[in-house]
């Protein structure tokens, strides 16, 4: 049955309102918002373990840390990569590891389940080190990554740029460690899920192409290292670059280890008994969320807190070329970054959104052209965007025994890209780019009318963003690939309305679009039937009518299910501002649609 236009609308208006009212309470006064992000106990037991590393362990942290451990166990006794996701053995090792160096017994259940999957010697590269520096694993049975790399020139076979920046930021610290075999040593018993305790040979004699190899990448980690004291903003480049450090005998009188130490207590969040670290943090990419949220809920480019945030955001511009440089010398800088201080590496999907908040916003038209320029300037040569680097699709990389934890490329991807096209199409000298970006965001159509959600969960994700990306360009809603989509949204819309797609959906293609109804994902679904003209539809009234019902009464969204992806399937994320500013959006925009 239709809903009445009447009632719709009335809904629209009270949640609107209500959320409106609490996006404005949560913006900081400097003019950002930012959100937890949150990912999962690997984080929390590596905070362990580098502190105990570096002598910085207290038995205050250690009952924290143990206590968020256990808040995050499973029933089963075994640690996930997101909320309400199967075990993994890495992260199990690794959660148990900690409790077991902070006195606490994680169970028989843990210990049972680790041993059945074959213990410390079948998990990834990063578990293993991180117990090979408490003593716990051989380092010489780490496999090696050659510090060598370094010193290869990026137009070369291979180089440190073929991987993407996350990839390389942390592999160059990382193979130094590898080549030194620090061991501060902890007296634990680990044991019991196959640890090899003091088994570790000190490191052979360098060659001297080691040593200038170690000393070029103590130049490369110290010239990397951004004004907050972080590499890039994100954990594991951070911790294994102050663990290099350390392991090359610099301590706190160092200014390059002092600020990254002292910066990162500002990635923790303390709540008494129990302290977690975020693996990354995001006031960029929320805040410029909040405003498109924001200007389609209603408020006006005047309004006080848009001001407050454009301004903010204007001079979170990055003027300086970063790692994107080395394969474009010639392109001008400009664009933003997702945290707070990362000049090093701006991203295409910020400078996007960034540029598409403040043109709603009248302001920083010269900083948005900067940025335009420079987006439009990091197209791939197939036509698409990645997130961070051009042309960085050497897939040859994953063939190398030390990739075993997730990407390690940064090619292209639909979300991406149609963000890009959602921020050039409008604008006026962009036309080959544009031609270029729809050419190839159009040939990513899956077979069953989705699209690939490369940074959220995931087909849902990719739809959302490509039919708002296919809009702006100009494609008519009657065009092939929007009534595909539109088809495949209404195949898999819940029956309560809403929309949801579960995480195995990025290995199991019987998961695309399936999965319990989320605040983000049903606002992700109603995007792409607004973009496609289908606001007065059945489904995206339902998909309303759902995310009406589904709000507190305080104008928030209740979201536990991780829908931001980091890695897929290795590292998932939970933006906690994606189950109020996405739903928001949607439902200005649909508003908005109806009452033309």
């Amino acid at each position: 049955m239709t809903v009445a236009p009447e009632r719709i609308e009335t809904r629209l208006d009270e949640a609107i309102e209500a959320a409106t009212n609490r996006l404005l309470e949560l913006q900081h006064p400097g003019g950002w918002w930012v959100g937890e992000l949150e990912s999962n106990a690997t984080m929390i037991a590596q905070h362990l373990f580098w502190h105990h590393v570096l002598g910085l362990r207290t038995p205050e942290l250690d009952r924290k840390i143990a206590n968020e451990l256990l808040a995050r166990q499973r029933d089963d006794g075994t640690w996930s990569i997101w909320f309400d996701g199967p075990p993994d053995l890495s992260t199990s090792v690794e959660a148990y590891a900690a409790l077991k160096l902070a006195g606490v017994d994680p169970g028989p259940e843990a210990r049972d389940y680790i041993r059945s999957q074959g213990g410390i010697r079948k998990t990834r590269i990063f578990t293993k080190c991180f117990l090979a520096l408490i003593g716990q694993w051989p380092w010489q049975r780490v496999t090696p990554i050659p510090v060598e790399l370094v010193l290869l020139p990026p137009g070369g076979p291979v180089s440190i740029y073929d991987f993407s920046c996350w990839a390389r930021g942390t592999f160059v610290p990382l193979s130094v460690c590898r080549a030194l075999r620090p061991v501060r040593h902890a007296d634990v018993e680990l044991r019991e899920i196959g640890a090899r305790p003091g088994r570790t040979k000190g490191p052979p004699t360098p060659s001297r192409l080691r040593r200038i190899a170690i000393k070029e990448a103590e130049r490369w980690v110290r010239a990397h290292q951004e004004a907050d004291g972080s590499w890039g903003g994100i954990q594991p480049p951070w911790v294994w670059s102050i663990l290099m450090l350390a392991a090359l005998g610099h301590g706190f009188e160092d200014e390059t280890v002092r600020r990254a130490v002292e910066g990162w207590e500002g990635f923790t969040i303390d709540e008494g008994d129990r302290l977690r670290p975020e693996a990354c943090q995001s006031p960029i990419w929320d805040t410029g969320l909040a405003v498109l949220a924001l200007r389609d809920s209603g408020l006006g480019p005047e309004h006080p807190a848009l001001v407050r945030a454009a301004d903010w955001l204007i001079g979170e511009e990055v003027t300086v070329k970063g790692d994107w440089s080395v394969r474009r010398p010639d392109l001008a800088p400009g664009g933003w970054a997702f945290e707070f201080e990362n000049d090093l590496y701006p991203d295409v999907d910020d400078a996007a959104v960034v540029a598409l908040a403040l043109r709603r916003c009248h302001r920083g038209h010269g900083a948005v052209d900067r940025g335009l320029a420079w987006t439009a300037g990091m197209q791939s040569r197939s036509g698409g965007w990645g997130a961070f680097d051009v042309d960085n699709e050497a897939f040859w990389l994953y063939k190398l025994p030390f990739c075993d934890f997730g990407k390690v490329t940064d090619e292209p991807s639909a979300d991406v890209t149609a963000h890009a096209l959602e921020a050039l199409a409008p604008e006026r000298g962009y036309g080959d780019s544009v031609r270029r970006g729809l050419d190839w965001l159009l040939a990513e159509q899956e077979d069953d009318g989705s699209w690939f959600g490369r940074w959220g969960v995931n087909h849902v994700y990719g739809t959302g963003a490509a039919l708002p990306g296919l809009e702006a360009c100009g494609i008519e809603p009657a065009h092939p690939a929007f009534r595909r989509a539109v088809a495949w949204l209404d195949s898999v819309q819940n029956e309560d309305g809403g929309f949801g797609e579960d995480i195995r959906s990025y290995a199991d293609p019987a998961w695309r679009g399936r999965g319990v109804s989320t605040p983000s994902q049903t606002a992700w679904a109603l995007l792409a039937y607004v973009a496609a003209s289908e606001a007065d539809s059945q489904a995206a009234h339902r998909a309303a009518e759902w995310l009406c019902s589904a709000q507190r009464p305080n104008g928030d969204w209740d979201e536990q299910q991780y829908t931001g992806t980091g890695f897929p399937l290795d590292f998932m994320i939970s933006y906690h501002l994606y189950r109020l500013h996405f739903p928001l959006l949607a439902l200005g925009r649909l508003r908005e649609r109806l009452n033309r």
